[in-house]
C-alpha cells in the first residue's frame, strides 16, 4: 500500500528522524493517521531490529517533546509483515496509531505554537501550519474537558486505582496524579481524577425489564459511587452473568449460544465508559430488555468526526485521560479497535445517534429471549434499603474477615471513613455480625454475613 493522507512510512527510527513532526501533523489532522517504522517510502518491508526498545523510545519522545499532552491519543503496536529475504519470511515492524486530538493546535515543545512547531497533514506530507490556522485552532480549542475541570472535592483517595495498577505490575509512585494527568494546571485534582477516585457521586446503573419496553422494571442494580474502573468491571461482570448460554440439543450435537456476542458486548460497554461526556454530569446507562440490551452514553460524535469515519474506526478520544488509564490496565486493546470489533457481529443499524446521545442496541440472537426471574407477587418483599457502600462491603464477604481484610478487599485506606460509612451501617442493619460479639474490641475479631445479609446479596 502506498503512502496516503493517513499513512506514513519510515525506514527506521533514528535520532535524525523528525518523528515528532509526523505525530503532530496527525494530531492536528481531523482523521489522525498511522506511522509505520520499518517500511521504506516504496512500501518495502525492512523490519525493526529491536521492537521493544524502539517502542519505548517512541513513547518517550511523544510524551516529552509534544504539547499539549498526547497521552491517550496514540498507540505503538508491533506487527509482523512478510519479507521473503529474511529468515522465517517475516519482519517485525512498529505501527504508531495517532488519533485526532481535541486540543489543537498540537506542536513540538522546542518551537512552541509557531509555524516551526505546528504541522498538519496535507496529502502525503506533514506541512508547516500557517499562523492564521494556528490562531484559529487555538481560539476554538476545547477547554471544557474533564482534564481541565477542577473537581469539587479534593479530599480524594485512590486505593482502588493503586490496586488495579499493582495487579498489572505497574505500581503507582508518589507522582502518579501528575503522571496520569489527574491534575489541573494549578495542581488541583481534575474531574478525571474525581471519576477515578475511591468515592464519587457518579451513579452507574443496570436496569432490567421483564418485557420489551420500560413498563415493568424488575431489577435496578447500582454499581457507582466508586472508581470508574471498579464500576466498569462490575458492569462487565453483571452483564456477563446476564449473557447466559442457551443449549440446543439435536440428534447429532449440542449447540450452545449466548444471548449476545461477548466480544462486541465488552467493547460496547467499555466504549460507553471511556467516551461518555462526563462534563454534562450524565453517566452511561445500561438497560436489559427481554429481546435486547441497550447501552447509552452521553454525547454524540466528537466534533469533526463523521458517521462514516466513526464506522471506519477513526478515533477522536473524548476523554484522553480515561483512555490512557484503560489502556494501561489492558481494558482497551488499541485506539480505534472497538467499533470495528462490534461491526464484525452487529450492523450499523444497531447504532443510534442523536444530538446529545449515542445508543447501541444489540438484539438477542434469533429465537432467544432474556430469562426473567420475577419474585412471587404474593410474597412481601422486606428488603432493607442500604447504601452503595454497604452493598460493596457485603459483596466481598465471602468468608469470615477481619476489619483490615475487608478494607483491603474494598481498596480503602481511611479507617474512620470505613467504620462510619461501611462497617457500622452494616452492623446496625444486622447484615453482618461479629464472630466474637462479647469482645467487640478483640484483636481476633472478625465479621461474617448474617442470614439477612445473605438474602440481600441473593436477591
Amino acid at each position: 500500500m502506498p503512502e496516503t493522507n493517513r499513512i506514513e512510512y519510515k525506514a527506521q527510527l533514528t535520532k535524525d528522524l523528525d518523528l515528532e513532526k509526523e505525530v503532530v501533523a496527525f494530531l492536528n489532522y481531523r482523521e489522525g493517521g498511522l506511522i509505520y517504522i520499518g517500511i521504506d517510502k516504496t512500501g518495502k518491508v525492512l523490519g525493526v531490529a529491536d521492537t521493544d526498545g524502539d517502542a519505548l523510545k517512541i513513547k518517550d519522545r511523544i510524551k516529552n517533546n509534544i504539547a499539549p499532552s498526547a497521552m491517550g491519543l496514540f498507540d505503538v503496536v508491533p506487527e509482523e509483515r512478510e519479507n521473503k529475504d529474511l529468515p522465517g519470511g517475516e519482519a517485525s515492524i512498529l505501527k504508531i496509531i495517532v488519533a485526532s486530538g481535541s486540543e489543537k493546535p498540537y506542536f513540538k515543545k522546542k518551537y512552541g505554537m509557531t509555524e516551526k512547531g505546528c504541522y498538519i497533514r496535507i496529502g502525503t506530507a506533514a506541512e508547516p501550519m500557517p499562523q492564521t490556522m494556528i490562531d484559529k485552532f487555538f481560539a476554538s480549542r476545547t477547554r471544557n474537558s474533564i482534564g481541565k475541570i477542577k473537581a469539587h472535592r479534593q479530599d480524594l483517595s485512590f486505593e482502588q486505582l493503586r490496586i488495579y495498577y499493582e495487579e498489572k505490575k505497574k505500581p503507582l509512585n508518589k507522582q502518579f496524579k501528575k503522571n496520569l494527568e489527574l491534575l489541573t494546571e494549578d495542581g488541583s485534582i481534575n474531574y478525571a481524577g474525581y471519576l477515578l477516585a475511591d468515592e464519587n457521586n457518579v451513579s452507574i446503573k443496570i436496569a432490567k425489564y421483564s418485557g420489551d419496553n420500560r413498563v415493568d422494571l424488575i431489577e435496578n442494580n447500582e454499581y457507582g459511587y466508586c472508581s470508574l474502573i471498579k464500576a466498569t468491571k462490575s458492569v462487565l461482570d453483571k452483564v456477563e452473568l446476564e449473557n447466559r448460554t442457551a443449549a440446543t440439543i439435536t440428534a447429532k450435537e449440542r449447540k450452545e449460544q449466548r444471548l449476545w456476542n461477548a466480544i462486541a458486548l465488552r467493547e460496547a460497554i467499555i466504549n460507553a465508559f471511556v467516551h461518555n461526556d462526563y462534563t454534562r454530569e450524565i453517566p452511561p446507562k445500561f438497560e436489559i430488555f427481554a429481546d435486547r440490551i441497550e447501552i447509552t452514553s452521553a454525547g454524540s460524535l466528537p466534533e469533526g468526526l463523521s458517521r462514516e469515519e466513526f464506522f471506519e474506526g477513526y478515533s477522536i478520544p473524548r476523554n484522553k485521560e480515561l483512555m490512557r488509564i484503560y489502556k494501561d490496565l489492558e481494558m482497551v486493546e488499541q485506539l480505534g479497535s472497538g467499533i470495528p470489533r462490534i461491526l464484525e457481529t452487529y450492523g450499523k443499524e444497531c447504532f443510534h445517534f442523536s444530538e446529545n446521545f449515542l445508543r447501541m442496541v444489540f438484539p438477542c440472537r434469533s429465537g432467544m429471549r432474556v430469562p426473567v426471574e420475577k419474585p412471587p407477587q404474593d410474597t412481601p418483599q422486606d428488603t432493607p434499603q442500604v447504601t452503595p457502600q454497604v452493598e460493596g462491603l457485603l459483596s466481598v464477604m465471602d468468608k469470615d474477615l477481619s476489619r483490615v481484610e475487608i478494607q483491603e478487599k474494598l481498596g480503602l485506606s481511611d479507617k474512620k471513613n470505613f467504620k462510619e460509612n461501611y462497617l457500622s451501617p452494616a452492623l446496625e442493619e444486622e447484615l453482618i455480625e461479629m464472630t466474637i460479639p462479647e469482645k467487640p474490641s478483640s484483636r481476633h475479631q472478625k465479621y461474617r454475613l448474617t442470614q439477612k445479609g445473605k438474602a440481600l446479596l441473593s436477591r
